[in-house]
């Protein structure tokens, strides 16, 4: 029951505080710190992004205007802006990188499968980047071009439950295809990739791995049939053929078979060939799969439109990468409140409302439940007649 808690304090209590203190005492987080901890650092940065900060001066006046709550919103007993900089610039951002992970296993498991209409019992992963531009006269280690910075988001994406199942952070300059080594793969999971993330010694170890992968084909690609399944032209499938990869080295990265479609989409009206390992899917249900990898990019759409990823509030490697995930903790935290509390609306909508309701006092459920005001009972009670004497 609340009891006249913050509506922030009231979000912080479905954070895991244990874990988090864990994760701190193993890398050391607290060592020499006497007042600022790691979970006053939290506090402040997932502070910064409900309210979407700007900058750490932009955060700083935010919070200053509120000192005489520190206390109750777990900032501690004092933050100034050096104190916030240092700690963002030294302290191990693993602490962080983990915690949004397990925030994230906790969001996976709370989820329920939403806007996904294939009948697939298996995880469904779409993996992409998104690049966040960075000045490099400033960030000076975000090497990408001569006159331009930045970092790659590198994100495998949960299709059905619309939560990113992992997160990787490189500078900009790293090709994507690399990051295809660094994934573990989940034996009878599904892999959407873009065309970018072709290699044939990598996806055959997605599919030595038991998992199958869908993708499209590049202009170059060489491919020599063996033979054709039937197909039905009128849902849009204009041939379905399993064959083997030609070329020597191609041949050598990949000997197993592979099945190559070819669909013309009504509504773009695009020919598209799509590329994967998996035989018992019809054809139209592997180009129906390969339309939801657009859920990753809305994601990096929404993220960088809706939590602060693309100003920051520190220059260093450490700094940006405790930034990101703090955003990734917040849209974890959203997920898990909608889930927990039943709430009927879009992460849109409960963002935008946190962010102008953090220093009420109102319950939470209430605030974010849908309230029907013109259901009002006391209308159609009998109410009594007074008799005047």
């Amino acid at each position: 029951m609340n009891q006249g808690k913050y509506v922030y304090s009231q979000l912080t209590d479905f954070l895991p505080k244990r874990v988090f203190d864990c994760l701190v005492d193993k890398y050391d987080g607290n060592k020499h710190v006497r007042f600022f901890t790691c979970w006053n650092q939290l506090s402040c940065m997932l502070f910064g992004q409900l309210t979407g900060r700007e900058s750490m001066r932009d955060l700083m006046i935010g919070l200053d205007a509120h000192k005489s709550k520190y206390y109750h919103l777990g900032f501690g007993k004092n933050v100034t802006r050096s104190n916030l900089a240092k700690a963002n610039e030294k302290r191990n951002y693993k602490i962080f990188e983990e915690f949004a992970y397990h925030l994230i296993k906790e969001a996976r498991d709370t989820s329920i499968v939403k806007d996904f209409d294939l009948n697939i019992k298996s995880n469904v992963y779409a993996f992409d980047s998104s690049t966040i531009d960075l000045c490099l006269s400033v960030f000076w280690w975000a090497e990408f071009r001569k006159t331009k910075g930045g970092v790659k988001l590198h994100t495998l994406f949960d299709v059905k439950t619309s939560i990113p199942s992992c997160i990787h952070i490189t500078k900009a300059s790293v090709h994507d295809v690399n990051l295809l080594d660094v994934l573990q793969y989940e034996s009878g999971g599904y892999y959407i990739l873009d065309r970018g993330y072709i290699d044939f010694k990598r996806l055959y170890r997605i599919h030595l791995h038991s998992a199958f992968f869908v993708t499209r084909t590049k202009t170059n690609f060489r491919f020599r049939r063996m033979y054709s399944n039937k197909i039905n032209k009128k849902s849009g499938v204009l041939s379905d053929q399993v064959g083997k990869l030609e070329g020597y080295y191609s041949l050598k990265d990949y000997p197993e078979k592979l099945r190559r479609i070819k669909y013309h989409d009504e509504e773009t009206e695009k020919t598209l060939v799509f590329l994967t390992n998996n035989f018992n899917l019809k054809a139209k249900e592997i180009a129906l799969l390969y339309k939801y990898r657009w859920k990753v990019e809305l994601f990096f759409k929404w993220i960088k439109q809706h939590l602060k990823i693309k100003s920051f509030w520190g220059v260093t490697p450490n700094a940006v990468k405790i930034q990101i995930y703090s955003a990734i903790i917040v849209y974890c935290l959203v997920a898990i409140i909608s889930n927990k509390l039943k709430v009927d609306r879009s992460t849109y909508e409960i963002l935008q409302i946190l962010s102008i309701s953090l220093l009420d006092k109102t319950p939470l459920k209430e605030l974010l439940t849908n309230q029907d005001y013109k259901d009002v009972k006391e209308l159609n009670c009998m109410q009594l007649k007074i008799n005047y004497i």
